[in-house]
């Protein structure tokens, strides 16, 4: 049994964005409609008190918590105080707690005494920006039609400069194809982020990505060199990966690409979307229920369900359910396409909501990732790029694997 070490917290399921590719609001399951706006504390306590048992019974030195929504700052300075408290107090003495949160950032510029909350107890702040004002607002919006880059502006700032850096984890960015790549980079950098996460769109061979929409039958054999192949993911993620590598000077870290690269050198990346690492999240809804990753919620209604929850079961029982156990076979667990394909150590597959067909068998996500043929073009650019420059860059890419 492989443990938990990241619990993903849903502490309010409501969001002050109407983003249109949202994968909890828009996409198949709507789950979200039947839970409660916030997490009751009674809900917190059992959820600390179950990480607390999970951690102590196999000896986790560290476990991190993922506060996320909806838009979790919406549950407000009293409330989200209060909530740290009992994760802290439940893991005191237990194990290192690492505590994270994910915002669309609206909050931090709209309500002043989140920040001081978030700096008392350390926790590190991601926030979601689609590069440049355009890309971002294009699908990026409130509820009344505004769009939301100037507010999030604000709150990067406030990260970015004077006494709340330490909380700067990060920034996540939507990949738009429409979206000039550099263009893109540089508008993120302009907010000088620790980390940048770039993200494929969550698309399935049922409802392909955005740009590619006769992409609806998964190879039958690894990718090979095809210039009739349209990648246009690739094509916009190695433009930024060059342009990224070669200017060191101005750099952040990218965590695709350095996964990637770390995979590349033989050695372990900790990612759902590249790698074989077995899957160590879980999350844990607003009503208490025990899920799998959101990014199922693409795929079909109720895929993310175990039909547990945090008052009649443990992570423990979580871990032995076979939609767990089913993404943690690292090789074992990929279709037949994948482990004749000499990139599988890598790409692992994709993610795994990415690989979703209906009709595959022995299941549903027994296909590669729809994005499959972007993903060998990226991997193939990456490896040729440091299979010349190795002696170089494998002290650094070492050091990120670690």
């Amino acid at each position: 049994m492989v443990p938990f070490r990241q619990f993903l917290l849903k502490i309010h399921s409501r969001c002050n964005l109407a983003c249109d590719y949202c994968y909890v609001y828009e996409s198949a399951d709507q789950s979200w409609r039947d839970r409660p706006r916030t997490m009751d504390l009674a809900t917190v306590r059992r959820a600390a008190a179950l990480i607390a048992e999970h951690a102590r019974a196999h000896a986790l030195a560290e476990v991190q918590v993922i506060l996320h929504g909806g838009e979790p700052l919406l549950v407000g300075a009293a409330r989200l105080e209060a909530l740290l408290r009992v994760l802290v107090d439940a893991l005191d003495g237990v194990a290192a707690l690492r505590l994270t949160l994910q915002t669309n950032g609206l909050r931090l510029a709209e309500d002043p005494a989140l920040l001081p909350v978030l700096a008392r107890y350390g926790v590190r702040i991601g926030v979601s920006l689609d590069g440049t004002p355009a890309s971002h607002d294009r699908h990026r919006r409130r509820p009344d039609g505004r769009g939301s880059h100037a507010g999030v502006a604000r709150a990067l700032r406030l990260l970015a400069d004077g006494p709340y850096r330490p909380l700067y984890a990060g920034v996540l960015c939507a990949i738009d194809l429409t979206a000039d790549p550099v263009e893109t980079y540089e508008a993120l950098l302009e907010f000088a982020p620790p980390r940048l996460d770039l993200l494929l769109p969550h698309a399935t061979w049922h409802t392909p990505p955005p740009g590619l929409p006769g992409r609806t039958t998964p190879p039958s054999a690894p990718p090979g060199v095809d210039p009739e192949e349209p990648v246009p993911y690739a094509r916009w993620l190695c433009t930024v990966f060059d342009h990224w590598y070669e200017a060191p000077s101005r750099r952040t870290g990218i965590r695709l690409f350095e996964e990637i690269s770390v995979l590349l050198l033989g050695g372990t990346a900790r990612s759902e979307s590249v790698g074989l690492a077995p899957v160590d999240l879980v999350v844990v809804e607003t009503d208490g229920t025990i899920e799998q990753a959101d990014s199922l919620k693409v795929t079909y209604p109720g895929a993310p369900a175990t039909g547990l929850d945090v008052f009649a079961h443990t992570f423990a029982d979580a871990a032995r359910h076979e939609a767990f156990r089913a993404r943690q076979r690292g090789r074992a667990g990929l279709a037949p396409v994948c482990t004749a394909c000499p990139r599988a150590e890598v790409c692992g597959g994709g993610l795994y909501a990415h690989r979703y067909r209906p009709g595959a068998t022995p299941t549903p996500f027994a296909a590669p990732s729809v994005y499959c043929p972007d993903l060998a073009v990226l991997v193939d650019h990456i490896a040729a790029r440091l299979s010349r420059d190795v002696p170089a860059v494998v002290a650094s890419a070492r050091s990120v694997s670690g």
